[in-house]
C-alpha cells in the first residue's frame, strides 16, 4: 500500500524489566516502520536493562537511566520529546503484535476525524504467548457510570493534536492508573474508536502491579469516574443515571436467577428510557477493515 507514513511516537518506560525488556523493544523496532520515533525511559534499573537498551541505542530517538519519582513521571520525560503526529506508551513487559504500527498509520491516514483507537484487549501468558483476545466496548457512558473495566493501554493510540487538548501531560494525582486518567480526558473531547484487530497485549506474570495492588487500582478508577460524572454536561449526567437505574433492576433480576425475564426487562426498559438520539449517543464506534479499507460502524450499547 502507498502510504504517506504518519510519525509514530512511542515511548516505554521501565524498571528493572530486564526479563522481557528486549521482546518489548523488538515488537516495535521488528516492525520496521520508517518513520518511527522510539524512546526508552529507564528508572535507573540495577538488573541487565541498561545493557538491553545500550544494544538497540542507534535505533533510539532518546533514552536515559536514571531515578525518577515513578511512572507517571518517566513518562512525562518521554512524552514530552514526542515530536509524532501519533502517540502511544507500551510498557518494558508488554508487546505489540508484528503489523500494529501499519495498521496504526493506515486508520489515521483514512480517518481525519479519528483522534484514538484501540485494539482489541489481548492477554499474554508470562512466556509471551497469546491467552485470548476480544472485543471490550467502552464508550464516555461506561465511564460515566462506573463500568471501566479495561481499555487495555497496550492497544491505545492517539493523534498528537488530542494529547494536546486534554493538558499535554500525565497526571501525578494517581500512583496506579495514569492510563484510566488520562482515558476520562479523551472522553470529554471525543469518542473512542475500536478497531476490529488485535494491535498489543498485557502480559501477565506475578509482578504486575495491576494485580498485586489490585484493590488500589479500584479505588483509584471509581475516584476519576466520579470526577468525570460531576464535570459532565447535565444531559450526560441524566442518561448515566438511567443507565444506573436499569443496570440496578437487572443486577436485581440476575441475582434472582430469571434469565428470560431479565432479557425481556432488559429490551423493554432501553426502549422506554432512551430516545432514538440519545441511542445515536450512546453507540459504540468501530473500525472494521473490509475491500482494503477501514469501515466505520455503530455497535449498539448494551446495559450489563
Amino acid at each position: 500500500m502507498n502510504l504517506n507514513y504518519p510519525k509514530i511516537s512511542i515511548v516505554t518506560p521501565s524498571f528493572n524489566q530486564g526479563e522481557y525488556l528486549e521482546e518489548t523493544i523488538c515488537s516495535i523496532l521488528g516492525q520496521n516502520y520508517p518513520n518511527l520515533e522510539y524512546i526508552i525511559v529507564d528508572g535507573g534499573s540495577t538488573d541487565n536493562s541498561v545493557e538491553i537498551i545500550k544494544k538497540y541505542e542507534h535505533r533510539l530517538a532518546w533514552w536515559c537511566s536514571e531515578k525518577d519519582n515513578g511512572h507517571g513521571h518517566a513518562l512525562n520525560k518521554g512524552l514530552g520529546k514526542c515530536t509524532g503526529d501519533i502517540m502511544a506508551w507500551l510498557n518494558s513487559d508488554d508487546k505489540y503484535f508484528p503489523w500494529t504500527l501499519y495498521t496504526v498509520a493506515e486508520i489515521f491516514n483514512e480517518h481525519n476525524d479519528v483522534l484514538w483507537i484501540v485494539g482489541k484487549n489481548a492477554w499474554f501468558d508470562e512466556k509471551g504467548r497469546l491467552l485470548d483476545a476480544r472485543n471490550l466496548y467502552k464508550n464516555k457512558f461506561d465511564y460515566l457510570t462506573g463500568n471501566y473495566q479495561w481499555i487495555q493501554q497496550e492497544s491505545v493510540f492517539w493523534r498528537k493534536e488530542l494529547w494536546q487538548l486534554a493538558g499535554n501531560t500525565i497526571t501525578d494525582k494517581y500512583a496506579l492508573m495514569i492510563d484510566g486518567e488520562l482515558w476520562k480526558r479523551f472522553f470529554m473531547l471525543t469518542n473512542l474508536w475500536h478497531v476490529n484487530m488485535v494491535l498489543g497485549g498485557y502480559r501477565g506474570h506475578g509482578t504486575n502491579r495491576a494485580i498485586v495492588q489490585n484493590k488500589k487500582v479500584h479505588a483509584e478508577m471509581l475516584e476519576i469516574t466520579h470526577e468525570m460524572f460531576k464535570v459532565s454536561s447535565t444531559n450526560d449526567q441524566r442518561i448515566a443515571k438511567k443507565i444506573r437505574f436499569i443496570r440496578a433492576i437487572l443486577h436485581w433480576y440476575f441475582l434472582k436467577k430469571a434469565k428470560t425475564a431479565v432479557i425481556y426487562l432488559c429490551k423493554a426498559l432501553y426502549m422506554l428510557a432512551f430516545t432514538a438520539k440519545v441511542k445515536r449517543q450512546l453507540v459504540y464506534k468501530s473500525l472494521n477493515y473490509e475491500n482494503n479499507s477501514w469501515i466505520k460502524a455503530d455497535v449498539p450499547y448494551i446495559i450489563k
